[in-house]
């Protein structure tokens, strides 16, 4: 069982964020914490992919065309940490 934590600007970013990305998101939490995060590389939706740069150690899942979030992977305590909820915005 894996456990999705939340930034608090990533909580904020998500609280202003548009009814249907708030559903993605959701969506998103809910297969990571049943099946973890290996599964969302087997769906073609999510682009799942490390990032570089600014962001080197994070990676990123789409939630639809214009949303991304991104997120760490902590995998010695089985935890998912987004850290960013944008409009595909990876600018710090």
């Amino acid at each position: 069982m894996w456990v999705v934590l939340l930034t608090k600007s990533a909580q904020k970013q998500y609280d202003k964020a548009p009814l249907e990305v708030r559903e993605s998101f959701l969506a998103w939490k809910s297969l990571i914490e049943s099946s973890g995060p290996q599964t969302l590389l087997l769906i073609n939706g999510y682009w799942d992919h490390p990032l570089r740069g600014l962001w080197a150690g994070a990676r990123s899942s789409s939630l639809s065309k214009k949303w991304r979030v991104i997120y760490t992977i902590e995998a010695k305590t089985v935890q998912v940490s987004v850290l960013k909820l944008s409009a595909h915005d990876y600018a710090r």
